[in-house]
């Protein structure tokens, strides 16, 4: 009787063989000939197999341009792996790495084929994104040594790896496996099998809503995909995302996921359905989301959906002095970028007290500026001396803006709108910087729903450059003409959407925040997993759990509850362990802890 494989020790997978020679097989090689393993590549096509090793001389030929590698150690690399078109030649290997085409068919047909290759002590891995790891090592002779080992693209760059077991897999292989990856300078993170794993299972939901929002028509795909660079610090935007992944595969890994989960967040929307069969795929056919001047090129031309350089068309007002209503970071930061631009700022709070104090922050981050050399002392005293702090509203009579960044509450601003539109002279423009609240019920508090307009700001408003620009049915062309031309003045990425819950970016980053959560929650994953998971795999700034904590998750609740009740989609339902945490008021860093313990100040 064999030995069980949890119970026996394996060898260091020295001889490795990658099936499947495509952009990633290629990539995945290449990493572990540089680590100094011996490395099979095979592919059922000779021309593939030939362009891999003509990619894998290019590659490592750039390397020894840029000092990353010597002549002599790219001969070395070069020398350990050997290609081919018959998978027999993978007999002596340690370790198969299979990234076939996602196909059950293709990857079941090729486990088969290697049961009748392999040692019997061979761990076969697969590098699906998208199918059960589960599905495929039951069809294998040996599904104790199936695991999944998913590399990101490109692998050569790409930290993370996802170690996916099934109720299968052999501890001892997930292990080695896991070594392995260690070896290779990659981080690995164990996961159980579902489609998408952690990383893709909450990118490709996010993905797909992005897609969803703009086959509605609710912003371009311009603004879509700025909103999430500059307010998120993503490195691209979903759509360019999307068309860089393949339209066709992100649709592959949806329908698996909505198999699975019958989330409606997951159910592909329909445009990836239309795209995909008409073979506008991205940037591997030229065209997807955005038209590229070739098949596999990066770069974006003009198209029928390219808006142009020359804006509305709609003459704004004249705007030299603002007015900004509240007393908080977020205002003293509104005022403080009005401020750099040029204009005469009116700083209003409930009591000239607060709006001394509100003034004095500005000050405090003036100097944090002349003190890191970005500004001179006396340009920053020009930029205080702006400013006029003021204990009531009716200072705002002849401002030609007046901006309220009070707090988050319908009925507080409503009130305000109601004060501004008493006080403000005709013509103002009235704006609110609420990030989740309906801009039309801020409009029908004034007798000029109009001349309202959201001009929703990112915190720290100084540093960050998004504004999110939000018509109500009512806007005046001329006041959303207006703010426009503000933005520009004051040195900010204006995008356009419309008036609903979570406008561009909230709409798309608290539900993929409520996923990972709802992982944390069903015991997939841990919290450092999931952060890890995004940052390395997906390239976000922040893990959702640190970004939460950031946030805070009082705030986070009540963003989800609002796109919950606007959208009544079960899949957007607030997660019950948020809902837990914030009644036992652990909110965040503002508390001390939320999601993780921090130390107090």
């Amino acid at each position: 009787m064999a030995t069980p494989l949890s119970d026996t020790p394996l060898s260091p997978l020295r001889t490795i063989a990658v099936i499947g020679l495509g952009t990633m097989g290629t990539g995945i090689a290449e990493v572990l000939a540089k680590a100094g393993r011996e490395v099979i590549g095979v592919d059922v096509s000779e021309a593939q197999a030939a362009r891999s090793v003509a990619a894998l001389e290019t590659s490592t030929a750039r390397a020894v341009q840029r000092g990353r590698l010597t002549e002599q150690e790219r001969t070395a690399v070069l020398a350990r792996v050997r290609v081919s078109t018959d998978l027999r030649t993978a007999a002596d290997a340690d370790l198969v790495i299979e990234v076939a085409p996602e196909s059950y068919e293709i990857k079941q047909q090729i486990f088969r084929e290697l049961d009748s290759v392999v040692r019997p002590e061979t761990i076969l891995a697969t590098g699906t994104n998208a199918l059960s790891v589960t599905r495929l090592a039951a069809e294998s002779a040996r599904p104790e040594r199936v695991l999944g080992l998913h590399f990101f693209n490109p692998a050569p760059a790409m930290k993370l790896v996802e170690v996916v077991s099934s109720v299968l897999t052999a501890p001892a292989a997930v292990t080695a496996v896991t070594e392995l990856a260690v070896d290779l300078g990659k981080e690995p993170v164990a996961v159980g099998d579902r489609p998408g794993f952690v990383a893709d299972g909450l990118l490709f939901g996010y993905l797909n809503q992005a897609a969803a929002m703009y086959e509605a028509r609710y912003a371009s795909r311009e603004d879509i995909d700025a909103a999430m660079r500059l307010g998120c610090g993503l490195p691209m935007g979903p759509l360019a995302l999307l068309d860089l992944i393949g339209v066709d595969t992100a649709r592959t890994v949806l329908e698996a996921m909505y198999a699975e989960s019958h989330d409606r967040l997951h159910a592909p929307a329909p445009l990836l359905k239309q795209l995909s069969e008409a073979g506008l795929t991205g940037r591997k056919s030229g065209r997807g989301f955005y038209t590229y001047d070739s098949p596999g090129s990066a770069t974006v031309v003009p198209d029928a959906l390219t808006p142009s350089s020359g804006g509305t068309g709609a003459a704004g007002r004249e705007v030299s002095s603002v007015g900004v209503a509240g007393s908080g970071t977020m205002a003293s930061g509104i005022a403080e970028v009005f401020a750099k631009a040029g204009y005469d700022v009116v700083l209003a709070a409930r009591s000239e007290e607060k709006a001394q104090t509100a003034k004095a922050r500005i000050g405090k981050s003036l100097s944090r500026s002349v003190d890191k050399g970005r500004l001179t002392a006396e340009a920053a005293a020009r930029i205080l001396d702006r400013i006029t702090p003021a204990g009531s509203y009716d200072a705002f009579a002849d401002v030609d803006l007046a901006l309220e960044a009070v707090a988050e509450d319908l009925e507080v601003k409503q009130q305000l709108f109601a004060t501004l539109d008493k006080v403000c002279k005709p013509g103002a423009v009235l704006a609110t910087t609420t990030s989740s609240l309906p801009v039309v019920a801020c409009a029908r508090a004034t007798s000029r729903p109009q001349d309202v307009i959201g001009m929703h700001f990112f915190n720290p408003a100084p540093a960050m450059k998004l504004v999110e620009v939000v018509r109500t049915v009512l806007t005046a062309e001329d006041v959303h003409a207006t703010v426009r031309e503000v933005c520009a003045r004051i040195k900010k990425h204006a995008v356009d959407c419309g008036d609903r819950a979570g406008f561009i970016v909230n709409a798309l980053l608290f539900p993929y925040l409520n996923n990972a959560i709802k992982m944390v929650q069903e015991h997939y994953a841990t919290l450092d997993d999931i952060d890890a998971a995004m940052k390395l795999g997906g390239g976000y700034p922040m893990g959702p759990f640190e970004l939460l904590d950031v946030v805070g998750l009082d705030v986070s609740l009540a963003i989800e509850k609002v796109l919950h009740r606007e959208f009544r989609d079960p899949g957007l339902a607030p997660a019950p362990l948020l809902e837990h945490l914030v009644a036992a008021g652990c909110l965040g860093r503002k508390t001390g802890r939320g999601f993780r313990e921090y130390a107090r100040r």
